[in-house]
């Protein structure tokens, strides 16, 4: 029960500041980024594949919302399975997740800047 299910997620995560979706390089599906930052890539509507930091990884895969993405087992790569509508809604999260992590990435950057040129 797919429901054109990655057609809902990008409808959602596209529509976010600053994200663009686009043909995933490896042709698997659609990859998310926000800036220079992928927030992660659909392989249609069966999986969904996100970056993160090892030590969230962890907790995401420990609290039941990812399972480590196979091909990558040792990096902060999770994978979660498309399976019905409330994994849409969960997906979405994930990416929401990776987008705040970009976003705050980028004020500290922009911080960082105007304290440089104001020196």
């Amino acid at each position: 029960m797919h429901n054109n299910a990655a057609e809902k997620i990008e409808r959602e995560v596209g529509s976010w500041p600053g994200v663009t979706a686009e043909p995933h390089t490896r042709g698997v599906g659609r990859q998310f980024h926000h800036g220079r930052v992928e927030l992660g890539h659909l392989h249609g509507d069966s999986l969904a594949d996100l970056p993160f930091p090892r030590k969230l990884r962890d907790e995401l895969v420990a609290e039941g919302q990812a399972s480590v993405h196979p091909p990558l087992p040792d990096s902060g790569w999770v994978r979660r399975s498309i399976e019905s509508l409330e994994d849409v809604a969960e997906i979405v999260e994930l990416f929401r997740l990776n987008y705040e992590r970009a976003r705050a990435r980028d004020e500290r950057r922009a911080r960082r800047a105007e304290g440089e040129v104001r020196t």
